[in-house]
This record gives structure tokens, C-alpha cells and sequence, in this order.
């Protein structure tokens, strides 16, 4: 046989060959991502000062300028305005990325900012004495009583998202028991599950469990975190269901359809105060809008019959 045949056959035979094994090797476009976002987790940083660089400007300059400054107001504010600050930024969830120190230092600098812009207001604006001195007394409680009511909203809103999802969760709490699962492991679930107030309280209470503090501490410390007076029924049924030996699942059951319940009740309150609530802006927008339309036309008519 001609070897001038057999040299291309081989040469084809052996590139088909080379891209089958290319092909074979080859990973798959979704493992090439996930082995380059492995790459990105996995960078290390050889200096300690490359790692602060990565940090924004915030945390990098201001913090520690706003540390310093909240210890010295610290030492400077009363212990039992500290105390009640720290218990509504727990209760609000900010306890992990805000001292009440720092909320004190933001409160003064918000009054210091309200009552410098009122002074450049009196300054620049020549308004009465008497809209200046209202000016120059109400800034400042501004000042203060902002951020105040901006932590009071923070705390009930959380208050609210707990009270809203306690139903479904002790559903699947309930559900997760009587298949056969323990309390632990049930709530394991239930933070897989959700992604909302509640369930991070019961990851930190299930932690706390994990740590090896006792079931009834690690409750009442979820009761303190929380102050939901739903939730704090619910604490004080499974401490005493575990105290005298009754079944978690028929607790949890039980709460379960009171909760639902109480949530059926919540949303009738809030249809009924609708018509209540609606009055005001019929009274102050519609009612003198559609008074004008319809007497706007006889306006000139009764005028000239009075006279």
C-alpha cells in the first residue's frame, strides 16, 4: 500500500482523536464559573493593610473618628439613657452594627446640624423676631427627637414583621415535630426556611441551645430580645410544656391556630378603621373640590340675589 495513502489517514485518525480527549476533558462553562467565583472567595490578603483598604471610606476614617468621640460622650451621658438606647437597638436588631454610644453621637450631630442651619436661617433670612425665636427653640428638639423616632420606627417595624410570620412559622414548626423531628431540629428548618426577623432570633436562640446554654435561659433571652407579647405566650406555653412533660407538637398546634386567629382578628381591626382613616383626606381634598364644582357655577346667581 502507498505510505502517501496511509500518512493523511493517520494524521486524520490522530486529530480526531486529540479532540475527542480535548472534548472529554474539557469542564463545562458552569464549572469553569464556579471555579473562578472559588478563586474570588478564596483570595487572601498578605497584608493586613491591603485588607483595610478593601473596607469603605466610612468604616476605614469615620468609625474610628466616631468610636473615639462615643466614648467620651459615653462617660459624659447618664447610664440609664445609655441602658434604655442599647435596649431599643436590641429590640430594633441594630445591637450587632450600632452602640448606643454611636446613637448618642448621632443624635448630637443631628442637633448640632438642625441648630446650625437655624441659625444661618435667622442669620441670612431677617425673619420676625417671632419666627426666629420658634425657629431657634424647635431646631434643636428636632435635632433630637429625630433620630429617636427614627429608632422607635425601626422597633416597631420589626415588632410587626415578628408578629406577622409567629403563624406561619409555628405551622411549620408544628408540622416538623409531628413528623418526628426534635424542637432543635425544627427550628433548623424553620431558619432555613425563612429569611425574616423571626427566624434570625431563632437561629441565635437555636445557637445559644448549640453553645450549651439551657433551653429554658436561651427562651427567655428570646423573649427579652423580642418583647412580642405573642411570642412571649408562646415562650412561657413551651417552658411549661417541657417543665411537665406535655408533647411540643400539640403546644405548637394549638398556638398555631390561636395565632391565625389573631391574625384573622388583626386584619378585620385594620378594614374596619379604613372608612375612619379614609374621612379625613374626603373632608380636607375631595369634599371642597366637588363643593367648588357644583357651586362654582351658581356663585355669581346667589351673589346677585343678596344684593
Amino acid at each position: 500500500m502507498d505510505l502517501s495513502i496511509l500518512l493523511p489517514v493517520f494524521l486524520a485518525v490522530a486529530g480526531a482523536a486529540a479532540v475527542a480527549v480535548g472534548l472529554l476533558r474539557a469542564k463545562p462553562a458552569g464549572d469553569v464559573g464556579r471555579y473562578l467565583q472559588d478563586l474570588d472567595e478564596n483570595v487572601t490578603f498578605t497584608d493586613e493593610f491591603e485588607r483595610k483598604l478593601q473596607d469603605p471610606f466610612i468604616v476605614r476614617v469615620v468609625r474610628p473618628l466616631g468610636t473615639g468621640i462615643a466614648s467620651s460622650v459615653g462617660r459624659l451621658t447618664p447610664r440609664n439613657y445609655l441602658d434604655q438606647t442599647h435596649r431599643k437597638l436590641l429590640l430594633a436588631g441594630l445591637s450587632g452594627s450600632m452602640r448606643a454610644e454611636e446613637f448618642v453621637v448621632g443624635q448630637l450631630a443631628a442637633t448640632a446640624g438642625c441648630t446650625l442651619g437655624a441659625v444661618l436661617f435667622v442669620t441670612l433670612g431677617s425673619p420676625t423676631p417671632r419666627v426666629a425665636l420658634l425657629v431657634l427653640i424647635m431646631a434643636p428638639l428636632i435635632g433630637i427627637l429625630l433620630p429617636a423616632s427614627w429608632l422607635a420606627r425601626k422597633l416597631r417595624e420589626r415588632q410587626g414583621a415578628i408578629l406577622k410570620d409567629l403563624p406561619d412559622t409555628l405551622d411549620l414548626l408544628a408540622i416538623s415535630v409531628e413528623a418526628g423531628m426534635g424542637f432543635e431540629g425544627a427550628l433548623a428548618i424553620v431558619c432555613q426556611h425563612f429569611n425574616s426577623p423571626l427566624a434570625e432570633e431563632f437561629a441565635r436562640t437555636l445557637h445559644e441551645m448549640e453553645l450549651g446554654l439551657p433551653r429554658r435561659d436561651a427562651f427567655h433571652n428570646l423573649k427579652r430580645r423580642t418583647e412580642v407579647p405573642e411570642l412571649s405566650n408562646l415562650v412561657l406555653a413551651l417552658l411549661q410544656a417541657d417543665a411537665l412533660g406535655i408533647p411540643i407538637g400539640r403546644v405548637l398546634k394549638t398556638q398555631a391556630g390561636e395565632m391565625r386567629m389573631k391574625r384573622r382578628q388583626w386584619a378585620r381591626e385594620k378594614a374596619a378603621k379604613l372608612p375612619v382613616k379614609m374621612l379625613f383626606p374626603l373632608v380636607l381634598f375631595v369634599f371642597p373640590a366637588i363643593m367648588i364644582v357644583i357651586l362654582g357655577p351658581a356663585a355669581s346667581g346667589i351673589s346677585q340675589a343678596f344684593k
